[in-house]
Order: structure tokens, then C-alpha cells, then sequence
């Protein structure tokens, strides 16, 4: 099968299974924080971490083309020296960060991020589009932000259509990963309540990056733990708690509580891949899909995985 890497496989004792590698991809595939969907046609697309927002598609979710920019020079309005607002100066070359894509009622729905490493000076965006295609973006303006006066940190949106409630996960680092509730008909918040979903404290509180994908009559909540972007220094690796409710609830597979630190492993660091994170997931014709980005000597690469979850946890195949 083409999603089968030549890497070997081996024995990961923590997860008590297999890991095997990325599945085979080829083209530019030099991405960060990759979100996947597909249009109507059968197209997919793969938006990532850069400059603008990078778009990769393919039509057999194997071979990438880099076809352009979500957002071009100057092409989104950023904070001034104290707040976030949505009518201030044009910064073109900031670099915009881990977007979440959702191909919905024949609409590109893309959230992104913007902010510095480190910092609360946060703010998440939305971007709507017919075709996916760089040209063709509307910048719908701000979501939500955070400052030194908030507690979490609004950066890695991820959105979580359910039914007809439409949910937002954000957050990094301090006090860990929340969720918001949005309004379907804008895509804007509907409520400023924030809920928590995980926290931990080890290595500096460092989770980010999350995932809630309801599959099977669970939520599952995923996440990236520890240090991103350090190259093949990075240890990021992907965990998963799940619960029966949306909001709250998430342990791990020892029961453990996501806001106490728990999260059961799904794919670390192993033969060549070195800190696999900024997942996202999706559901193909092949069932539920994992994307991620990894590192190698040469730079950061798309990771694309299928997930088994007969178990009632998800397994990388």
C-alpha cells in the first residue's frame, strides 16, 4: 500500500504496538504544521505554517505541488504595540501559523494564527475561500486574541463542526489547551466563555496543537507535547485523550485526566522522524487520517498516516 513507508518497522514498547513511518508523499513536501482537506472534485489541499500560508494540492494525497499563498504581501492586518485590533497597519512579511482547514457546504473555512515565539501577544483569524486556490481568499478578520492578561495563549485553532454546534480549540503553553464556541453562520465567537480541556505541567506546561475529532461515538482530543521547532533537537510527539463530550471530560487510556497531565501516546520520535506534531486529522474514503509534520537533517516534511481505532484508540498504520 502506497501509504506503507519503506522505513522499518519496530517496536515502540510505550505504545505496545508498531509505529511505522510516514506514509510515502513525494513533490514539495517541505511543510510545518500542516492542515489537510478536500474539495468536491477529489482535490486535496494542504495548508501549513509560512509566510502568507502556504497551499499544497494533490489529486491521489501522494504527490504535492506548492501552487501559491492563502494571503498575499500585506494581506492581513495585525496588533499595534499594545492590542490586536482589526483596522490596524499592514506587516507583509509576518509569519502566519498553524492553520486549520475545513471544506464545508462548498467553502474553504481556514483559521490561522498569528503571534512570536514565547508570546501572549496572540491573535486567530479567519479566512474563507469558493476554491481553495491562491486569488481567491476573503481575510474575514479576527476571532479572538490574548495579551499578558489572559491566562492561555490564542494560537493552533482547530475547528470542531458537531452537528449544528460549531466549537474552537485553541491554545499553547500556560495553562494549557481551551475551547470556545463559535457561530455557525459567521464563524466568530458566539460566546467569550473559555473552557479547558488539558493542562500539564512537566517541561514548562508544554502542549499545544490540538485536535478534537469525534469518531465512533467518542471525542478524541489530540495534542503536541514538548519542544517544537529545534530541527532534529525538536521532542515533540503526538498524544490523545478522548471523551464522550466535546467540553470536557478527556483521560487518557490509563484514566488519567487531560487537565492533570495525562495523554497516552500516539507517535513520537522513531528511526528517522524525529518530532512528529502540529497534527490534524480527517476522515477519507480510507477512514480517519493523520497529518503531521516531522523533522530530518534536511528540514521539516509532511507526514501522512492512516489511523486504526478499532481498538477504541487510535493506532498509526
Amino acid at each position: 500500500m502506497r501509504w506503507l513507508s519503506a522505513l522499518a518497522l519496530f517496536s515502540f514498547a510505550t505504545l505496545g504496538h508498531a509505529v511505522v513511518g510516514p506514509g510515502v508523499v513525494t513533490g514539495n513536501t517541505a511543510v510545518h504544521d500542516p492542515t489537510m482537506c478536500k474539495d468536491n472534485s477529489g482535490k486535496y489541499f494542504v495548508f501549513s505554517t509560512a509566510v502568507g500560508l502556504e497551499i499544497r494540492t494533490s489529486t491521489d494525497r501522494t504527490a504535492w505541488t506548492l501552487v501559491g499563498k492563502v494571503l498575499q504581501m500585506g494581506g492581513f492586518r495585525v496588533f499595534s504595540s499594545t492590542s490586536w485590533t482589526s483596522s490596524n497597519r499592514f506587516l507583509p512579511y509576518s509569519n502566519l501559523w498553524a492553520p486549520d482547514c475545513t471544506y464545508v457546504n462548498g467553502q474553504f473555512i481556514l483559521y490561522y494564527a498569528a503571534s512570536s515565539f514565547g508570546s501572549q501577544n496572540s491573535a486567530i483569524f479567519l479566512a474563507k475561500s469558493s476554491t481553495g486556490m491562491p486569488g481567491s481568499w476573503t481575510n474575514e478578520g479576527m476571532v479572538t486574541s490574548t495579551s499578558t492578561a489572559n491566562n492561555y495563549n490564542a494560537i493552533d485553532p482547530n475547528l470542531l463542526i458537531d452537528g449544528s454546534s460549531w466549537r474552537l480549540s485553541l491554545g499553547s503553553f500556560w495553562t494549557g489547551i481551551k475551547s470556545m464556541s463559535l457561530n455557525p453562520s459567521t464563524g466568530f465567537l458566539s460566546s467569550s466563555t473559555v473552557t479547558s480541556l488539558a493542562q500539564r505541567t512537566a517541561n514548562g506546561g508544554a502542549i499545544e496543537a490540538s485536535v478534537v475529532f469525534n469518531f465512533n461515538g467518542f471525542y478524541y482530543l489530540f495534542s503536541s507535547w514538548d519542544n517544537c521547532c529545534q530541527g532534529t533537537s525538536s521532542t515533540y510527539n503526538i498524544r490523545v485523550g478522548r471523551s464522550t463530550s466535546a467540553t470536557g471530560g478527556f483521560v487518557d487510556q490509563a484514566g488519567v485526566s487531560l487537565l492533570n497531565g495525562g495523554g497516552t501516546l500516539v507517535l513520537g520520535s522513531h528511526d528517522s522522524i524525529i518530532g512528529p506534531g502540529g497534527q490534524d486529522l480527517m476522515v477519507d474514503g480510507d477512514g480517519p487520517i493523520l497529518v503531521y509534520h516531522y523533522y530530518t537533517p534536511s528540514g521539516s516534511f509532511l507526514g501522512i498516516n492512516r489511523l486504526d481505532f478499532s481498538s477504541g484508540w487510535p493506532v498509526v498504520v
